[in-house]
Formats: C-alpha cells, structure tokens, sequence
C-alpha cells in the first residue's frame, strides 16, 4: 500500500525515481525498493517524503488519520522499529567479528605449531649412510 502510495504521488508530480531521490538524498534504488514493497523508510524519511510529495505522512501510509498526533505516533512506531533493526544488526556484526577474530587466532597458532615443528624435525635429520654413533653424540653430549 505504502509503495503503492509512493509511486502514484511521485508520478503525479511528475518526478523520477532519479529526482524524488535526490530531492530525500538517497539513490535510485532505494526509491525502486520502496516502490516495489522491499523496503520501507524510516520516519524521518517518511516525514521527507509527505513534504517533497505535497502530502501528509497519513495519507503515505495510506490511512486517513484526523489528529497530527496519531501520525507522530506511528513515525515514532516505525523509529522504534527501526531503531531495533540497527541493534540486530549490530549483534550480529560483533558475533561474526568474534567469530572471525578466533578462527584467524586458531590458523596462526596453527602456523606457529607447524614451523615451530618442522625447525625440530630438520635439527635432528637422520642420514641412513651414517653410522648409529654419530647420532648419539648428537643428542648425548
């Protein structure tokens, strides 16, 4: 419905996706996402829009609301939800970076486990041609 809204009141001002973009500062793809019910704006940019489009935010939204309150309330509805998308967003963000951080600790622990095993490895190479005593002085001084 909100798209719906979006695109009829945008073309009959005669405006692009292009310039009603420009006019809210945001690209062209955003505005084709509203219009194809992707996405929604957020209140600010709702409030944006009912000023650029010549409307009020009730009538975007699609319903016919008397009081200016009400249409403060449901910006503040839509501030709230979108202020629990950044949160999500966020812990999601810390967990893959944890995630990150201890997957690139164990591959250099690893790396270190493996030099540090082939320097021991070649400091005590066996030649099969050489006698046995050889050895033995080697590891018993």
């Amino acid at each position: 419905m909100l798209n719906e809204t979006i695109k009829t009141l945008r073309k009959n001002k005669g405006f692009t996706q292009e310039e009603l973009a420009n006019r809210l500062n945001v690209v062209r793809q955003t505005v084709s996402k509203w219009e194809k019910g992707y996405s929604v704006p957020d209140a600010e940019l709702l409030k944006k829009i009912a000023d650029v489009l010549e409307t009020d935010v009730s009538a975007l939204l699609g319903g016919s609301v008397a009081v200016d309150a009400n249409v403060d309330m449901v910006a503040e509805q839509l501030s709230r939800i979108n202020e629990q998308l950044v949160i999500k967003n966020r812990r999601s963000r810390r967990v893959w970076k944890t995630i990150g951080i201890v997957f690139l600790a164990i591959i250099i622990i690893q790396l270190l486990l493996t030099i540090v095993g082939g320097v021991a490895f070649n400091a005590y190479k066996f030649d099969s041609q050489a006698p046995v005593e050889q050895y033995s002085e080697k590891i018993l001084p």
